[in-house]
């Protein structure tokens, strides 16, 4: 009797700990809540902050694409590392660089989008896959680009892609055996 008598003091002690921790936890700001010592000014957004391309690069596409740009077949995106610029050997790939929602949607002003699309093409990550006739986006494309975001992308690039293969190019985006 005395044993059970004691278990239950201890969950009645352990339930009343718990329960007075929930009641005063506080989950919203209150009028008397400071920034932490050298957080007192608001952090820039990326689009305020005027990043150098590579920096927009790892915070807007490495997520996914990852930081050398070899996609993820796990997790079916495409790979970009040596293949991302074949898109501009091909009808209508220019265009869908910057229509993907990724790209189109993102928090980027047009220019600094410009920005990144050429630096990548002209990066390690494309490789020797772009054309050396390419032409760098400008702010005003991507604007009227970005302006019209995708709403068929897998069917899109299949399009594309099978461009590729008509004009001999390999496809080597990692998804190739996608169904």
């Amino acid at each position: 009797m005395q044993v059970r008598l004691l278990t239950a003091a201890a969950v009645l002690g352990c339930a009343s700990l718990l329960g007075g921790g929930l009641a005063s936890a506080q989950s919203l700001p209150g009028p008397d809540n400071r920034p932490a010592p050298g957080n007192e000014v608001p952090a820039l957004t990326p689009r305020q902050a005027g990043y150098r391309p590579q920096v927009n690069y790892q915070l807007q596409c490495s997520g996914c694409h990852r930081v050398d740009g070899e996609g993820s077949r796990k997790n079916d995106v495409p790979r970009m590392k040596d293949f991302v610029g074949h898109f501009l050997e091909v009808e209508g790939g220019r265009e869908f660089l910057v229509r993907v929602p990724g790209v189109s949607l993102s928090g980027f002003t047009d220019a600094q989008l410009a920005a990144l699309m050429n630096w990548m093409l002209t990066s390690d990550i494309a490789g020797d896959s772009t054309p050396t006739d390419f032409q760098p986006y400008s702010a005003t494309e991507v604007a009227a680009l970005r302006a019209k975001p995708l709403e068929q992308i897998d069917a899109t690039r299949d399009v594309l892609l099978q461009r590729m293969r008509d004009q001999q190019i390999a496809v080597r985006d990692g998804l190739e055996d996608r169904p």
